[in-house]
C-alpha cells in the first residue's frame, strides 16, 4: 500500500510518500508523476513516510530524474536509514539529489 500527497506551488512540485513502492504500487506513483510533471521545474520526493523501495520503485525514481534532469532538478528529502542503505548498494545515492 502507498499514500501519494502531491503539493504543487509556483512551478514546484512536493510528492510525499507513504509506505511502500513495491511492484504493486510503482506503477500507481509512475502513473501520478506522468500527469503532474509538465511545467514543473523543481520536483521534491519526501520519503519521510516511505517503509520499503523495491527494484520497481528505483526504476520509477530514475525515470523521474532523467525526466527532470531536462526541465529542473529533483530533490529526495527525509531519507530514512533502511532506504538510504537500498540508495547505497545499488549506487542511486550518486544518481540523486538527497537531502
Amino acid at each position: 500500500m502507498l499514500n501519494i500527497n502531491k503539493k504543487t506551488e509556483n512551478g514546484a512540485l512536493t510528492v510525499a510518500l507513504e509506505g511502500r513502492l513495491d511492484t504493486t504500487s510503482a506503477p500507481q506513483l509512475e502513473g501520478e508523476l506522468k500527469g503532474a510533471l509538465d511545467g514543473v521545474t523543481s520536483l521534491v520526493l519526501d520519503l519521510e513516510g516511505l517503509e520499503y523501495i523495491s527494484s520497481a520503485g528505483l526504476r520509477v525514481l530514475l525515470s523521474a530524474q532523467k525526466l527532470m534532469n531536462k526541465q529542473g532538478e529533483m530533490t529526495i528529502t527525509h531519507v530514512n536509514d533502511v532506504i538510504m542503505e537500498i540508495f547505497d548498494v545499488t549506487g542511486f545515492t550518486d544518481i540523486l539529489t538527497i537531502k
